[in-house]
């Protein structure tokens, strides 16, 4: 087998470091991308693997990025995207681009840089991997004229709305590329013990980071990391499969009804080309 190129976001830190340091020595190329310059450039250097700096926050840095790993990946193209970047913030702040963080961080931002690098993805027949959450299932109900939650807003729904929308991106892209060759799939890696929701002011801090956070089935950065390299190391079609969500590394049907609706993959696949400024969505 050649030498495979591996995309991880959200590198810096948590299961994406986790993930990259079980996967380093095993003969691939690694392309880790991170928010802080430091912390990305560290885990790099440790697991010998290039590096990228991006603010999901800022969609002229996933174009600068999209640019970047299509320059460094060339006509070998990119077998693995992990989209693992993300997270749940405090108030509802706009970004610079004028979204709701929560909404851009984890989907508006892994869906432009996906789609801007097709080029790199279809060639070989790439798998696209998503980090998605539990919390689709329990705090999400996706409303196409309010992706921004400017009605009804907490921390919670705008984290649980976006991982929604990271399962239905997966099931259009399958929809969508299958065909093609590219493989998709979102999971839940499980209550991973990191700084996730640290700068919150969602109850779901406190949850994590209290002393009381003993008590739940928390598993560490490297045990979510390894499900992660699971899927990424994994071949589609017989690992796993393609289009699924899964609770770790099983398929499950306990997922959101509207993870279901294929109408509405649609609908928010066509609404987000047009938030981040792409003419063509397909």
């Amino acid at each position: 087998m050649h030498a495979r190129t591996l995309i991880i976001t959200g590198a810096s830190d948590g299961i994406g470091a986790a993930a990259a340091r079980q996967l380093a020595g095993q003969g691939d190329r690694l392309l880790l991308v991170g928010r802080s310059p430091e912390k990305t450039a560290a885990v790099a250097r440790e697991v010998d693997a290039e590096h990228f700096v991006a603010d999901f926050a800022r969609l002229e840095d996933v174009r600068r990025l999209a640019d970047e790993l299509s320059e460094a990946t060339g006509e070998h193209g990119i077998d693995v995207l992990a989209h693992n970047a993300g997270g749940i913030f405090g108030d509802r702040t706009p970004t610079v681009d004028g979204f709701e963080k929560t909404f851009q961080v984890n989907h508006l931002a892994p869906f432009l840089l996906t789609h801007l690098l097709l080029p790199r993805l279809l060639p070989g027949g790439a798998s696209v991997v998503t980090t998605s959450s539990v919390a689709h299932r329990l705090f999400a109900h996706l409303d196409l004229e309010d992706l921004d939650n400017t009605r009804r807003y907490s921390p919670r729904k705008a984290y649980g709305d976006a991982k929604l929308a990271n399962v239905l991106f997966t099931r259009s892209l399958h929809e969508k590329f299958h065909a093609d060759g590219i493989s998709a799939v979102a999971f839940h890696p499980g209550l991973v013990r990191t700084s996730f929701s640290a700068s919150s002011a969602s109850w779901m801090r406190w949850l994590y980071h209290s002393p009381l956070a003993c008590l739940l089935p928390m598993i560490s950065p490297e045990q979510g990391g390894a499900i992660l390299a699971w899927f990424l190391t994994g071949t589609p079609g017989s690992t796993w499969t393609s289009g699924r969500y899964y609770d770790q590394d099983r398929p499950t049907g306990r997922m959101n009804p509207q993870a279901d609706d294929l109408a509405l993959a649609e609908a928010l696949w066509q609404r987000s080309a047009e938030l981040v400024g792409l003419q063509s969505a397909d």
